[in-house]
């Protein structure tokens, strides 16, 4: 059995299809099953067994059910919640108890970690273990992602395998039920929609010109393609960046969003909220060194080709992967 928690969201979910793909059915599902707005993302998947977030923890120290394989996808990834004892409930302490379990039981882990522990970028985005302790997350989520691995990496009892993924900017299908924290590329397809255009946020910064703030943009199958790999050829336990290697403008995803809706660019900028302004990435770009070396030498989706096939495949009909 191959236990996936968050398996209602946005990676969660997409991930299942992937392994679905791969002839794994033997799936637990884990999420809190009263959310459903998001429902729609596991129509139609092969999963034989489903259990809410909050029993999910005693079933699985309790259970003598064979578990092969953990994801732990699940957490709170809203970046505007300060309310940080949110995130060390659910991203930290019940981490914890999933890595305590796999660890007593053998049981190989892939947990979700996250870009944002690297905060404005100051130690560079390298995903060795020695800088770990010195990052500046700029918000709770990051924090707590951070927490998180400092642990795991002092803990002496560790699952057999074990792999942190520091998620880049992840979009793609199945999305759509994250509102504010949804991609540029489906905010940016359904205001064209509504308005014909679309608002960027402008440059703060006096190094980037409005709209050529940079970020490492990964698509979602890039992302899953990578959990399956992991999980069949187990490479050295440790912390991976997931990102493409290459940044690229909030410009360039948005008009090639407009390009692939076969729409002539209309981008306009407004200020960016006071809320985020000072904590605002400019830039990421994810050393993906490790990952090579550890042997993963499959080309991802370019920025033109995965928006491509999110906005014609998938946004277009509201589809789900």
């Amino acid at each position: 059995m191959i236990v996936v928690t968050g398996a209602l969201g946005f990676i969660g979910s997409c991930l299942i299809s992937k392994l679905n793909e791969e002839g794994f059915d033997h799936i637990m599902a884990v999420d809190d099953f009263y959310k459903d707005k998001k429902d729609p993302n596991l129509e139609e998947k092969n999963i034989r067994e489903w259990i809410h977030r909050d029993l999910f923890l005693n079933w699985f120290q309790g259970s003598g059910q064979k578990v092969d394989f953990v994801f732990h996808i699940g957490a709170r990834t809203d970046t505007a919640e300060m309310d940080s004892k949110i995130f060390d409930d659910l991203n930290v302490e019940y981490s914890k108890s999933i890595w305590k379990i796999c660890a007593e039981r053998n049981i190989p882990l892939i947990y979700a970690s996250s870009a944002a522990t690297y905060g404005l970028g100051e130690h560079g985005f390298k995903d060795g273990h020695q800088i770990v302790e010195k990052l500046k997350p700029l918000n709770p989520y990051g924090d707590s992602k951070n927490d998180f691995d400092k642990w795991a990496l002092k803990e002496e009892q560790a699952p057999p395998f074990w792999v942190g993924l520091k998620f880049f900017n992840v979009y793609g299908p199945n999305e759509y039920h994250k509102g504010r924290m949804a991609s540029v590329i489906y905010h940016t397809h359904k205001q064209i929609h509504q308005t014909g255009g679309m608002k960027l946020f402008k440059s703060h910064n006096p190094k980037y010109k409005d709209g050529e703030q940079l970020r490492d943009f990964i698509y979602v199958k890039d992302v899953v393609n990578i959990c399956h790999w992991l999980q069949l050829n187990k490479p050295e336990s440790g912390l991976y960046n997931l990102g493409t290697g290459k940044a690229r403008t909030f410009y360039d995803l948005a008009s090639n969003t407009f390009k692939a809706m076969g729409r002539e660019v209309e981008i306009s900028f407004i200020d960016t909220p006071i809320d985020i302004r000072d904590k605002y990435q400019y830039y990421t770009e994810a050393d993906m060194g490790k990952l090579k070396k550890a042997g993963y030498n499959e080309s991802f989706y370019t920025l033109e080709e995965g928006v491509k096939d999110y906005v014609q495949n998938f946004l277009k009909g509201k589809k789900y992967y």
